[in-house]
């Protein structure tokens, strides 16, 4: 995101604007910098802007030393903090970019006062407030951080062989479960053991920790499900809450899900295609997500809501700096809890560590669903799915491609559900939709084209389905087509390859052109009684081949 886009959106709970020309006294200035340094130290990071007003305005930076800002910085923290300052020219206007990192330690300003940023602002922070001030700090994964307060005695042993025997039968490969209990829980690095005395990480207490243990140390490390009977109903008919063991808590959540998934039949010719309000892996993809990159320094819950015709997860802790609904399905995943996710990824929860996201977006729009709703907030991600089947035809057409031509990517499925729905894509478009660039998108359109057959050019850059997939679909759907256009492309194509090949037969015409057995068959006899083509021989064995004079 560009630093005119930034500001446009305004203060956040990762950028912060500060005038330079209206605190004339400059010592005031750097302090409140640091103060403001401080309070992105003990949260997630963040940015200042300085030379901006509060209302976005751009005032400017004038007789300033980067040196001296940077100075002055370190000297008021405690420990002392290292600040990287970039100068942005934005309508002849200089702009200091301060990036403020996020801190394993709590930091102070030199007065002792320690803040911390709270949504769009500031605040003071007492010893009192200070969240999870017993886990021992190390730098970057969170859940990999050490529990100083706890041993061995927190441990449930029962679910580290449930451990054991989850990779055993997942992973046939993995020697994990071989070793002793604590030998298994130091290789994951759930536990550290420093002169036999043990200690849990967050990962190692969430995964094998006893109930109360959990409680006590991480009491906010619950999952919530909340029931509805109709849609838009605020009070709620039942809630479970959760604070055991992840892997008992998602049993739990599974069977309640598994319980409320209905399937739906639809008519794919002679059979019928078994279809579920939710696919499964769609549903595990989601909650295994939210557990990964939920925040244990927020005391909010994960909250689950199912209602009749959807499921709303809602997760603390937004998504890191970078991610915004635009580019959630292709941005590189960086959980949170990346110990936890390596975990879920050992006993096969998933396949690979990472979002899931494109998985959630490929299954949900392959079956005729509505995409997901990603709603990103300062401090918490909220994802909605809707169980309805809302394009029928859709969902055929994927089907039928896929048994041809083999599963879709992600990028295929975005593409092809906008053409469906607006008739034609242009590349920037489709590099929109798919969330990939130009050159990515032109190379999934070129795929779409000549491997395919299910795209065609309508002109230069623009793309539209082939006469053969608008054959495909009912014919209540209304599709305005350019069949002349088909036509005259048509020709063209056939000529150019009988040039080169020197005959073809009706289904290499199909192959080429994107057409049905009946417009191919429409083509083909036009072309002979032009006289551009001959016929020679009959049923299977007959080829086409241009007329020679």
């Amino acid at each position: 995101m560009s630093i005119k886009e930034l500001i446009a959106n305004g203060e956040t709970m990762f950028v912060e604007f500060k005038s330079w020309i209206n605190v004339p006294n400059k010592r005031d200035l750097f302090e409140i910098l640091a103060t403001e340094t401080v309070g992105f130290s003990n949260a997630n990071g963040g940015i200042i802007l300085v030379g901006v007003e509060d209302d976005g305005e751009i005032t400017g930076c004038q007789k300033y030393d980067t040196q001296n800002v940077i100075e002055s910085i370190y000297d008021r923290t405690v420990p002392k903090v290292f600040t990287d300052i970039e100068i942005i020219k934005i309508d002849e206007k200089d702009i200091l970019k301060i990036t403020v990192s996020k801190s394993v330690d709590t930091i102070a300003t030199s007065r002792g006062t320690v803040y911390k940023r709270l949504g769009k602002n500031t605040k003071p922070l007492y010893p009192s407030e200070y969240q999870l001030n017993t886990i021992e700090r190390i730098k970057g994964d969170f859940s990999a951080k050490i529990l100083a307060h706890t041993t061995d005695a927190d441990i449930d042993y029962a679910e580290v062989e449930n451990l054991k025997q989850k990779i055993h039968s997942r992973d046939k490969d993995s020697t994990l479960h071989l070793g002793d209990n604590v030998s298994l829980l130091r290789d994951l690095h759930l536990i550290a053991v420093d002169e036999e005395n043990i200690k849990l990480t967050v990962a190692g207490l969430l995964l094998v920790g006893k109930q109360e243990s959990i409680i006590r140390h991480l009491p906010q490390a619950e999952i919530m499900i909340l029931t509805y009977d109709q849609e838009g109903q605020t009070e709620y008919n039942k809630r479970i809450e959760l604070r055991t063991s992840l892997i008992k808590s998602i049993t739990r959540i599974q069977e309640i899900f598994e319980d409320r998934n209905s399937i739906k039949n639809i008519q794919m010719g002679l059979f019928k295609l078994e279809v579920h309000d939710y696919p499964s892996n769609v549903f595990q993809e989601a909650l295994l997500n939210a557990i990964a990159h939920r925040s244990y320094e927020s005391s909010s819950s994960i909250i689950i809501k199912l209602y009749p015709s959807k499921i709303i997860i809602e997760n603390p802790g937004s998504f890191p700096d970078g991610i915004y609904s635009n580019n959630i399905i292709t941005h590189p995943s960086t959980p949170r809890n990346k110990l936890i996710a390596e975990t879920f990824q050992k006993l096969k929860y998933v396949q690979r560590s990472g979002q899931g996201i494109d998985i959630i977006f490929k299954d949900m729009l392959s079956l005729g669903k509505s995409a997901p709703e990603y709603k990103i907030y300062e401090d918490a991600v909220s994802l909605t799915l809707r169980s309805s089947v809302e394009d029928v035809e859709f969902l055929k057409f994927i089907n039928r491609e896929q048994e041809t031509n083999g599963d879709f990517s992600v990028s295929e499925i975005c593409i092809l559900k906008y053409v469906k729905s607006f008739k034609t894509i242009g590349l920037s478009k489709a590099a929109e939709v798919a969330q990939i660039s130009t050159s990515e998108a032109t190379n999934v359109l070129n795929l779409l084209c000549n491997n395919k057959n299910i795209l065609q050019r309508e002109t230069r850059n623009k793309y539209m389905f082939t006469h053969r997939i608008y054959d495909s679909f009912d014919n209540n759907i209304e599709y305005t087509k350019d069949k002349e256009f088909d036509e005259i492309q048509a020709r063209t194509m056939i000529i150019d390859y009988l040039s080169k090949n020197g005959f073809m037969t009706r289904l290499d015409v199909e192959r080429l052109c994107g057409f049905s057995s009946t417009s191919s068959k429409r083509i083909l006899k036009k072309l002979r009684e032009e006289g551009t083509l001959i016929l020679e021989g009959k049923s299977k064995a007959s080829i086409y081949k241009l007329h020679k004079e």
